[in-house]
């Protein structure tokens, strides 16, 4: 039977992470917003007032917790993750004062699982001192969701591998020390056994940025994902990460916990928006009486709040089987609650949108920005559609098709199966009548 508890010592910790959240993180976000003040690491605000928060999230046992005990974190389960992140998905500067903001925590995540002694030691301990960003570089303009279509290369040419080739949406490369590339070192094979990781430093010669992409409202030429050309770019057969091949394999390892930590912050979100929903009933008066008792806003605030308690067990069951089996074993769940977590998200600020008319629109509420990252969740890791492939499938697995010309659920054979079975009986009581 699956088991969500926490103890009583966890619970207080996700007290104080509550309160912590709210006084001294999410003013950040409104003093000063934007993904830039998130991932500019040199800026006077990591210096003067997130390094000292990260310090207080350390001495409280609470940073990287994702991470092993070795690499600093507290080696937390699926579930205890999830409710971390529930709360700390209601501010931007959340997961990067606790140590788990991506694409860095996945990095470090996969840093951690195939990174040599050398690579740790350049690369991982001072991302995990939250010293420096990094990015992830993998899809690509013609190819996003197929990495059957990718093109960039990867070729052995001495002691160093050489990358040609492009990528699109590398969030966070302009901010990055260091980048972590997939690219293709074995044309002859099945992408999935002939691609290849790499650490590149973001100063390597030949690394282009051709601009920066951002999203919904975001000026041309600004935001933080990148669009990037690797022209002959060299590094040392030394930053091939997780053995030749071994891309898809070394991806897993991020993608699939990071989905439950994206989904459960999202829960968060959607609670933030449960908030400002139920607020503005109480808050608000329309023709006479209260929006609060107006039957549509007392449907919305019905189907915001089902949703959102369904929702949040999806994922902690999610977290609980990847705690139980492992992340493969759980591909099912994850794909699950990757389809889920846009829908809920997105059907949630709408009726909030709606409920606060023109201002719910304007750029004096957090609502649109909102509404953009719902549609975000739909693509990040993945579309939607590859996801319900892929929950698809896994069910199929349990399931047989039928052995003869009719469906198994098809009433005449069953009824004659059944009356076969009680024969006996059916005539007896034939006989009484």
């Amino acid at each position: 039977m699956a088991d969500f508890s926490i103890d009583p010592e966890f619970e207080a910790q996700l007290d104080w992470i509550r309160e912590f959240v709210a006084t001294e993180i999410e003013p950040l976000d409104l003093a000063f917003a934007g993904e830039e003040m998130v991932y500019d690491k040199s800026s006077r605000l990591y210096a003067e007032v997130i390094r000292p928060l990260q310090q207080v999230v350390k001495d409280r046992g609470l940073w990287s917790c994702h991470l092993t005990a070795e690499y600093g974190g507290q080696g937390f389960g699926q579930v205890r993750l999830a409710y971390m992140n529930e709360i700390l998905g209601r501010s931007q500067f959340g997961p990067t004062v606790f140590g788990s903001q991506a694409p860095d925590s996945g990095n470090a995540e996969i840093l951690a699982h195939y990174g040599t002694p050398e690579q740790k030691a350049t690369y991982l301990e001072p991302l995990l001192d939250g010293r420096l960003s990094s990015s992830y570089s993998m899809t690509e303009p013609q190819g996003g969701a197929d990495p059957s279509m990718f093109t960039t290369r990867a070729v052995r040419d001495g002691d160093e591998w050489v990358i040609d080739g492009e990528k699109w949406f590398s969030s966070s490369l302009r901010f990055a020390s260091f980048v972590i590339v997939m690219a293709i070192t074995d044309p002859e094979v099945s992408v999935y056994k002939g691609m290849s990781m790499f650490l590149v430093p973001t100063d390597t010669p030949g690394l282009e940025i051709v601009r920066n992409v951002g999203v919904g409202g975001e000026p041309e030429g600004h935001g933080g994902h990148a669009y990037v050309r690797y022209n002959a770019v060299r590094v040392p057969v030394d930053n091939l990460l997780g053995g030749e091949g071994n891309a898809f394999a070394v991806a897993q390892t991020r993608l699939g916990g990071g989905r439950l930590h994206h989904a459960m912050r999202t829960v968060g979100a959607v609670s933030r928006c449960l908030d400002m929903l139920c607020e503005r009933a109480l808050s608000r008066t329309t023709q006479g009486e209260l929006l609060a008792r107006k039957q549509a806003t007392q449907e919305k605030i019905a189907d915001s709040w089902i949703e959102l308690t369904q929702f949040r067990l999806q994922v902690l069951h999610a977290a609980w089987r990847v705690d139980q089996v492992g992340g493969h074993a759980a591909r099912k769940e994850i794909a699950g609650v990757k389809v889920a977590t846009p829908k809920v998200y997105r059907e949630a600020v709408l009726r909030t949108m709606q409920l606060h008319g023109a201002l719910g629109v304007s750029n004096e509420m957090p609502l649109a920005a909102m509404l953009m990252a719902s549609v975000v969740m739909g693509i990040a890791d993945g579309p939607t559609e590859v996801h319900k492939g892929t929950l698809a499938r896994e069910v199929l697995k349990d399931h047989r098709p039928t052995d003869g010309l009719w469906p198994s659920e098809h009433l005449p054979d069953r009824r004659a199966a059944a009356r076969a079975e009680f024969a006996e009986l059916l005539e007896h009581a034939a006989a009484e009548h």
